[in-house]
């Protein structure tokens, strides 16, 4: 973990919203040696009676976490691009993180599994983005006539 924290982004499927969280080393011990797909209680977060589950992260050096492969340490495996196709049979070669959370990891990501006491309104706060706004936008050109 670099520095004194680490980063945790929460998702939900059915709000379909994420928070990003800043966790400092100390609570995030209950993470580590976790593996990807693992459930975890989200007290640690402060988050009483939610589920989390692990669905991936990434190391201070920006490379992500597979779910095939065991471990903590990083691996330069070849992939396959293509099985049909203008790339077919081509290969590429990338760098992946084991699928076990260690000291290494900058970031995690959590899917809500089970709701606790927080309402997710608050804990995913809607953020007033671009869509909106273009919405609104064309409200209003539909509201004024043309002359």
């Amino acid at each position: 973990m670099l520095g004194d924290l680490l980063k945790i982004v929460l998702s939900d499927k059915k709000l379909g919203r994420g928070a990003q969280l800043e966790l400092q080393i100390d609570k995030a011990s209950v993470l580590l040696n976790k593996k990807i797909g693992e459930e975890v209680d989200g007290t640690f977060l402060g988050l009483t009676g939610y589920k989390f589950k692990i669905s991936g992260g990434s190391d201070k050096s920006g490379f992500p976490m597979e779910r095939s492969m065991e471990g903590t340490g990083k691996v330069s495996v070849l992939r396959r691009i293509a099985m049909s196709g203008r790339h077919k049979g081509q290969y590429r070669r990338e760098n992946k993180r084991g699928n076990m959370i260690s000291p290494d990891i900058e970031q995690v990501n959590l899917v809500v599994l089970e709701y606790g006491d927080k309402s997710p309104e608050e804990l995913f706060p809607k953020k007033e983005g671009k869509k909106e706004e273009k919405g609104e936008k064309k409200e209003e050109k539909a509201e004024k006539p043309k002359a």
